[in-house]
Formats: structure tokens, sequence, C-alpha cells
């Protein structure tokens, strides 16, 4: 399945900020310097990309339909999603926030129920309520099994405050990122292509970023060179290249929840991905015994959750513009 190999391939690019997150606090960077900045970098080269493509305008035009859905959910994807990540960060090691996130594959599956889809019936036009997928939630949780293996043989290495405040804020940015991407995939109704999404967020983001960056400023100060350089990095990285990639692959499979939860939960990687750049560059060691079986219970999930989302076909689905059910 295409959408299952771009979103791996995104969880490769989306480790980095994990890695470099956790670096940059181990340096002494402010975590408000870190999330505010990515968003700030990303501005240029998205604005640069959708120029390119000549179709900006219809970004604007979006915008001044619906602002405040587009400033809400926004928000939702980018603000409480990235905000918390890289304050858990400045108080928790890099496998222990990546290995939480992984809570978002579960609540990808969970949202599903929170949407309206609208099909085609012999009588007409239908809209009702999306199912809960129990096959891709069962994967699902059997990913993240395999995940808290990996977390159980460091847990020992943290206080009780530690894993709380490394916790707790990546439960929210965990539902905060795919209900803010699906919320934003009903506004757009299909009229914006993934890189116009993605800028169309960016920009309606951007009063929460400067409030971020005017804070990290008065508090302390401005940023390292290093910090600006890895901040850049993650932007390019994470910012630019992961994020596109991801919501393209939910682009193309947000008429199956099935799928769309098969691709969501590709993001379980990161942890693979994340584990293998903190042993290589921060020189953290290797996982053994029970977090090896928990590695391997990731790669089999991945492969079920592909080879059955594979042969479920996509139902007959119409794209609807209207934007008043979920949450």
């Amino acid at each position: 399945m295409k959408e299952i190999l771009i979103g791996i391939v995104a969880s490769v690019f989306f480790a980095v900020t994990f890695i470099l997150n956790r670096s940059m606090e181990l340096s002494g960077g402010s975590w408000l310097w870190s999330s505010s900045l990515r968003f700030l970098f990303m501005v240029p080269f998205l604005i640069l990309i959708v120029l390119l493509r000549k179709n900006g305008r219809q970004v604007i035009d979006e915008l001044k339909r619906n602002p405040l859905p587009w400033v809400g959910w926004s928000f939702v994807g980018f603000g409480l999603f990235y905000a918390p990540l890289t304050y858990a960060a400045a108080y928790g090691p890099g496998w222990l926030v990546a290995g939480t996130w992984q809570m978002t594959i579960v609540a990808g599956a969970l949202l599903g129920p929170l949407f309206h889809k609208t099909i085609e019936t012999p009588e007409g036009s239908v809209r009702v309520r999306n199912k809960l997928e129990v096959r891709a939630l069962l994967f699902s949780l059997f990913i993240l099994f395999g995940v808290a293996l990996i977390q159980v043989q460091k847990a020992g290495e943290l206080t009780f405050y530690e894993m709380v405040i490394g916790v707790l804020p990546v439960v929210v940015a965990a539902f905060a990122y795919p209900l803010g991407n699906r919320k934003m995939m009903e506004v757009c109704g299909g009229r914006l292509d993934t890189f116009q999404r993605v800028l169309g967020m960016t920009l309606a983001s951007l009063p929460f970023w400067l409030i971020i960056a005017a804070t990290g400023w008065a508090t302390a100060g401005t940023p390292s060179s290093s910090q600006l350089l890895q901040t850049f990095i993650v932007a390019v990285s994470s910012g630019v290249i992961a994020t596109t990639l991801f919501f393209i692959a939910t682009d193309r499979a947000r008429k199956n929840q099935g799928k769309l939860a098969a691709v969501e939960a590709t993001q379980s990687t990161q942890v693979l991905f994340v584990l293998l750049g903190e042993t290589w560059l921060l020189s953290a060691p290797f996982p053994q015994g029970i977090a090896l079986a928990g590695l391997a219970i990731i790669i089999t999930g991945m492969a079920l959750h592909s080879y059955f989302t594979k042969k479920s076909p996509a139902p007959a689905v119409k794209e609807t513009k209207q934007v008043s059910h979920g949450a």
C-alpha cells in the first residue's frame, strides 16, 4: 500500500524532531524557541513551493472564506501538537517522548466516529457517521503494546515527576495532531492540495507561534546559533518534508477510515528511527532484551495493518464542504 510506505518515509524525517529537540534541551536551548522557530522557518519554504506551483491565490481565498475554522483547527493541529511536544522534550528523554507520542495511532482510530461522510445509495446521497474501525484499532493497540515494551526497559531510570511531565503533554499532542489534520481535511473539502493545506495551516497558526517566540525572547533571551541551526534542520526535515509526506498519505486514504488509521499508525516506526538516531548521535544505549521484542511487535503490527487495509476496498464517498460535525 503506497500510502503506508509514504507514511513510513515521513516517519524517518519526523524522527529528526525528537532527536534534535532533545539535543537542544541538553545544550540549554529553550523549548519556546524550539517550537516557534520551526514554524517560522517553514513559512518561506512553503510560500516558495506554492508560488512555484502557481496556486497561492487559492490558499488566500480559502483562508478568507473560513477564517475561524482555519485559525481554530490549525491551532489544534499545529499549536496543541508541537508546543506540548517540545515542552515534554525539555524534561524527558527523546525515547520517552517518541514512545508516548505513539498514542496518536490509537487516537486516530478513536476519532473516526466524530466525523461524517456522504455515501451514494440508490435513493440518493446519505450522510452517515463513520463507524469505529475495530480491526484497525486492535492492530494499533498491538503496535502500542510493542512501544510499551520498549519503554519498560528504560522506565526505571526516571523519577515519577519526569514520567508525568514527559508523558501528559505528549498525550495532548497525540490527540490534537490527528484531530486538527482530519478537521482541516473537512474544511478544505478537497479544494486544496497538500502543499496548499500545510501552508494555510502554518499561516493560520502564526499568531500563536509569534506569542510563543515573544515569550521565549522575554524569558530566555535570543536563541543560540546552534539552536537556530538545529531548529532550521527540524523545520525542513520534519516541518516541510515529513508533514507534507504525511498529509499526502492521509489525503490519499481519507475516504476509508481503516486505511486512514493504518497510515496514522505508520508513526509508530518513529520509535525505531529515534532509537537508532539517539544511539548514533547522542550515544544512548541500544535497546536490549524485552525492548527488542517490542521492536518486533511494532514491525509485525505495521505489516498486519498494511496487509488487511490493502484488502479492504474503499467505500463510495462523496466529498462534502460542511464542517458542522465533530469535536
